[in-house]
């Protein structure tokens, strides 16, 4: 862990008044007082005075060469929200840029929402469009968040969960790419600590076993190259560095790919800097001549360099021993890019190459336009989580062109990558000359073709949207069906609706229409009730994530005035211990409760047993129990099983146990928590029980709302690797032990 210095305001200005760089010290100083007296009175977590933290942001933009303006916004950015501060003082006393990144930071905090993640997603997307303007206003933001994340351990267990799971998703991920390493390792590492503190403390265990040996190692290693290179014609004697592995990056390979420690060829590497792209070259022959080189294992970075700007020749050579080691060439231009990312403008430049930076942002632009043919901000969580992937593969056109595309891209992301009409127009495509279906996961070194129709008409299919992974090859789906098919787009959507109204038992008077989706017709920029239709048939307004705000405001609006009105109900709720309700088509007013043997859950199809001075025992239809009376047939155990249904609300949460029959895997508990956590579901510690060789069943017990929310969880722990099968119940367990003949 990262060990977190005080920052006095001492040390900024001694740090200002060392640096090669002009700063407007009595500007910074007037940011200082007039923030430290907003800030008067407030305390951390940690107890200290809240100035320490604007404090400590500061600072770690001056390390990175900022601007006055920086300097300036990061001593100022939670006044606004922390304090009685506005805008408009901070634009009249520092200026129209000043206030205008200290706005970009800014959370939103009056936004109407449904859940959590729907306010992230918003935050998310006022920082990109702010971004967008000026790219300060992230690199201010994760400053902020490596401080915050520095002083997690005094935050609720439950806090740093939730912290640790956003920046490990969110903000590490946009560091990578702006180019910005130093602070992705450091936010990647502090959220492993948090996010699996096992993991982390046996990483630690293996650098502290093996620190003395591997510095004696990469000291071996550079004294060799220093000494071979002595021969070539370099403009300088070269910069020679030993680089460790990050943390999080040893995690990845041991824990995620399944490596063990001596798999991992890059834990040994080695970085030689010179002053030009030839040297670099030439020196890479050097290396080659005194290491073998693994051949598969040569990266050309610098001829094609990253999206983020990076460039550098990696290989990957044997020592006299035998041991793997990579070797990192560039220049010292290279170098300070692969340092300090988009920062390195402000650090190490008089002025901001406009065309370099319009290159490396590109990719906030191309998220912000997918958010435009999408009226579902929360999609913008999957988008970022998506395209921001540092597992990208490299995916070939017959031509040689290389496509990088992020992991598990289809030929549909290919297609739209390479151009729109190409996408809108594909039929189907060929994978080194053999058709693949359109799902094809894509690896890296695919030679993809794309077929496409001559039919002028042809367009995009609706089932694509579900198969395209990239916002990209989304957006310009949605587009077209948005912009050619607005009649089908309104008869889809409304047939859309209706079916999930069917289904759910929501029967809303046409007059009574406009009204009822008022809300999210304004959430999803829609004027009329027909754009709302077409948002729905063209992708835009997502269903799934619509339909439970619809059943609650139905239920809220509609089903209490029918309760009041009805003057002797047919069929009377019987009372019990939480909030949703159980009709009985025979019994009125009996006391209840829900059966451990299969814990049904408000949404399943449920039968009532009349226990001996209990009131009903609520089982599933599906329920071992109730299934094995069926099949005996006896009418005096049938009479005692009556027809019962949910009705109602439910609001409280509910048991439910998981068999999860998987291949045991480290890491397997990590990505299974990582689930529950981002779904917000509580899960009891797993009991555990080897099957046969190396399969593991995992019983788990969560704490849901209801089927649906179930089945979601569900469907996302199928998607998780080495897991076999995921069933309510034992059902799992006892199969496996049939197939063994037990």
């Amino acid at each position: 862990m990262t060990e977190d210095r005080v920052v006095t305001f001492e040390m900024i200005m001694e740090k200002i008044l060392t640096s090669d760089k002009q700063y407007d010290n009595s500007k910074i100083i007037s940011a200082y007082h007039f923030a430290a007296k907003a800030h008067e009175g407030q305390f951390r977590s940690s107890k200290q005075p809240y100035i320490i933290h604007p404090l400590a942001v500061a600072d770690l933009l001056l390390d990175l060469g900022m601007d006055t303006d920086t300097i300036c916004a990061a001593l100022l950015h939670d006044v606004v929200e922390d304090t009685p501060v506005t805008d408009e003082q901070l634009r009249e006393l520092f200026g129209k840029s000043v206030a205008a990144l200290v706005d970009g930071v800014t959370k939103l905090t009056q936004i109407p929402v449904f859940k959590q993640d729907q306010k992230k997603a918003e935050n998310i997307l006022k920082m990109l469009l702010a971004m967008d303007k000026d790219v300060r206003v992230m690199i201010i933001k994760l400053c902020d968040r490596m401080h915050n994340m520095r002083t997690l351990q005094f935050r609720p267990e439950h806090k740093q969960q939730q912290t640790a799971y956003e920046t490990m998703n969110v903000y590490a991920p946009i560091a990578g790419r702006l180019g910005m390493k130093q602070i992705q390792e450091e936010l990647e590492t502090l959220s492993l600590y948090y996010l699996d503190p096992f993991g982390y403390s046996e990483i630690i265990k293996q650098f502290d076993n093996t620190r003395e040996e591997r510095q004696q190692f990469i000291e071996a290693i550079k004294s060799r190259i220093a000494e071979a290179l002595k021969a070539a014609p370099l403009q300088q004697a070269p910069e020679i560095q030993g680089r460790p592995k990050s943390i999080y990056g040893m995690y990845k390979k041991l824990y995620k790919e399944h490596r063990n420690f001596d798999q991992i060829y890059d834990k040994y590497a080695v970085r030689v800097i010179v002053d030009t792209v030839p040297e670099c070259y030439m020196v890479l022959g050097v290396i080659h001549q005194i290491y073998k080189p693994l051949m598969e294992r040569i990266k050309d970075w610098i001829a094609r360099p990253k999206e983020n700007g990076y460039q550098s020749l990696h290989t990957t050579v044997l020592g006299r021993e035998g041991i793997p080691f990579e070797v990192q060439i560039r220049t010292r231009e290279m170098h300070k890019t692969a340092e300090y990312g988009i920062a390195a403008h402000w650090k190490y430049k008089q002025g901001v190459e406009k065309d370099n930076m319009e290159e490396q942002l590109a990719w906030v632009r191309k998220i912000l336009e997918a958010q435009k043919t999408s009226d579902d901000p929360d999609e913008i969580l999957t988008t970022l989580k998506i395209d921001l992937s540092p597992d990208n593969i490299m995916v070939m056109t017959p031509k040689g062109d290389a496509i990088t595309l992020p992991l598990e891209a289809t030929p549909i992301d290919f297609a739209y990558k390479i151009h729109t009409e190409i996408g809108h127009k594909m039929i189907f495509a060929r994978v080194e000359g053999r058709m693949v279906p359109l799902d094809y996961k894509l690896r890296t070194g695919d030679v993809c073709e794309i077929v496409t129709s001559k039919d002028a008409s042809k367009g995009p299919n609706r089932a694509w949207m579900n198969i395209a992974k990239t916002s990209e090859a989304k957006a310009k789906i949605r587009a077209w069906f948005k912009k050619e098919n607005r009649q089908d787009n309104i008869i889809a959507g409304k047939t859309m609706l209706e079916k999930e109204f069917r289904k759910s038992r929501i029967r809303i008077p046409e007059e009574e229409m406009d009204n009822f989706f008022s809300f999210d017709m304004k959430r999803h920029n829609c004027n009329t009730l027909e754009d709302f239709y077409a948002s729905i048939g063209y992708g835009g307004v997502s269903l799934n994530k619509l339909m439970p705000r619809l059943k609650e405001r139905y239920l809220k609006l509609y089903c209490q005035e029918e309760e009041s009105t009805k003057e002797e109900p047919l069929i009377r709720p019987v009372e019990r211990t939480t909030t949703s309700q159980i009709i009985l088509d025979e019994i009125r007013d009996c006391e209840h409760k829900l059966a451990k043997c299969c814990n049904p859950l408000y949404g399943d199809e449920i039968v009532g047993f009349v226990t001996r001075g209990h009131g009903l025992s609520i089982h599933r239809t599906d329920c071992i129990n109730y299934r094995a009376v069926l099949g005996r047939n006896q009418p005096e155990e049938l009479e005692r099983w009556l027809a019962v249904q949910w009705t109602g609300n439910n609001s409280e949460k509910m048991r439910t146990d998981l068999d999860i029959l998987a291949y045991d895997r480290v890491g397997l508990m990590f990505d299974i928590s990582a689930i529950m956590k981002e779904a917000g579901i509580s899960m009891e510690v797993p009991q555990s029980h080897k099957v046969r060789g190396n399969k593991i069943l995992l019983v788990i017990s969560l704490q849901v709302i209801n089927k649906n929310q179930l089945t979601g969880i569900l469907q996302r722990l199928e998607k998780v690797r080495s897991i076999i099968s995921v069933e309510r119940s034992s059902t799992a367990y006892h199969r496996e032990k049939e197939k063994r003949g037990e």
